[in-house]
């Protein structure tokens, strides 16, 4: 059997180095995930080719930040499985690079989403309905019992759908703040704060982020159905 010519095993040995990291690292899971989202966003709102460019920098950087850090904390433990001050310092400093190109990204994303955000969310609010105060909590209610009967409907056929409650209330909230104020910047604040709690709800590892995501998607559009269906 003829062996591959070196490239073609260097090529492989990458591409098991990526799925590896894929399959065991959950923040190469979600920094996929991330960017499959933006890049779809990117096309959907039809960015110029600078913006484009820039996006795939933040999300390349992204990946190969977390890429290393996942070496680093590999070869550290391979040279020094125990507990030692050294060891640390460099997993810290690997994190560290992770973390600076994480806020490089979102720093990139806001600027370079802002304008499509703000037209898009401009032409919805003046598609729907006014939001008075009782259907603030009438809406909150309704999403809240949503949740509730999703969970007890397919959580008993342990198929292991549970969308979360907070991440749900807190994303129903966020669009409502988007409904309402005249702001754009105040609405995408909103959605900030609601992506942090996600976010904080994940790293503390209390739910999976499939339940985390699918619960902020229940909550945003069971919102966002009722601002332009039904007159409040």
């Amino acid at each position: 059997m003829k062996q591959p010519v070196k490239w073609q095993r260097s090529f492989r040995y990458a591409y098991e180095g990526v799925k590896y990291a894929l399959a065991t690292q959950r923040n190469m899971k979600f920094h996929f995930f991330a960017a499959l989202v933006i890049l779809a966003l990117a096309l959907f709102f039809g960015l110029p080719k600078t913006d484009i460019l820039f996006i795939l920098l933040a999300v390349t950087l992204m990946i190969v930040t977390e890429l290393i850090n996942t070496a680093v904390e590999k070869a550290v433990d391979l040279a020094m499985p125990d507990l030692h001050p050294l060891a640390k310092i460099a997993k810290d400093v690997a994190a560290a690079s992770v973390l600076v190109t994480a806020a490089f990204a979102a720093v990139t994303g806001m600027i370079v989403f802002y304008d499509p955000i703000e037209r898009l969310i401009q032409t919805g609010r003046a598609g729907g309905y006014p939001i008075t105060a009782g259907a603030v909590w009438i809406l909150l209610c309704l999403v809240i019992l949503t949740v509730i009967a999703v969970q007890t409907r397919f959580s008993s056929k342990g198929n292991g759908v549970k969308p979360s409650l907070l991440t749900a209330v807190a994303f129903a909230v966020a669009a409502l703040i988007a409904c309402r104020v005249q702001d754009t910047l105040v609405a995408l604040l909103g959605f900030l704060l609601a992506t942090v709690l996600l976010l904080a709800l994940h790293d503390k590892r209390k739910r999976p982020f499939g339940s985390l995501l699918l619960g902020a998607l229940l909550g945003g559009f069971i919102t966002v159905l009722a601002y332009y269906l039904y007159p409040m």
